[in-house]
């Protein structure tokens, strides 16, 4: 199965506060936003410029995101992408839209991680 994935301008943020907390205006952005919310935190995955100072935050990751939309009966898509990323030990976080899947590598081994998706038979596009 060969995809197309675009890699997203900028470096992105995962963000934990307390369950508890109401989702912060500084959370949205037009370009990537993900607010998930479970017993246990509030998770907040955006823009790393958007992220204040003194937050428990992993900063420096790159985004990628799946030219879509996929059918929600498609099976692989995932698997196809992260498959090859695990196999060149290349950590990732992944995040399901309706539309698409999106994929956080870090900074630092993204051009590994693009080198290796684009030899798994993958479109890569930048921006």
């Amino acid at each position: 199965m060969s995809l197309t994935l675009h890699l997203v301008t900028g470096e992105f943020a995962v963000c934990r506060l307390p369950a508890t907390d109401p989702v912060p205006a500084w959370a949205g952005s037009t370009v990537f936003s993900s607010v998930t919310r479970t017993a246990d935190e509030l998770s907040i995955l955006c823009p790393a410029a958007q992220v204040p100072a003194g937050l428990k935050a992993e900063r420096a990751w790159r985004l990628l995101k799946f030219q879509g939309p996929f059918e929600f009966g498609a099976v692989g898509i995932l698997n196809s992408v992260t498959g090859p990323l695990a196999q060149a030990g290349i950590s990732l976080l992944a995040v399901a839209t309706f539309d698409t899947d999106y994929l956080l590598v870090p900074a630092a081994r993204v051009d590994d991680a693009v080198r290796t998706l684009q030899a798994a038979g993958h479109t890569m596009r930048r921006g």
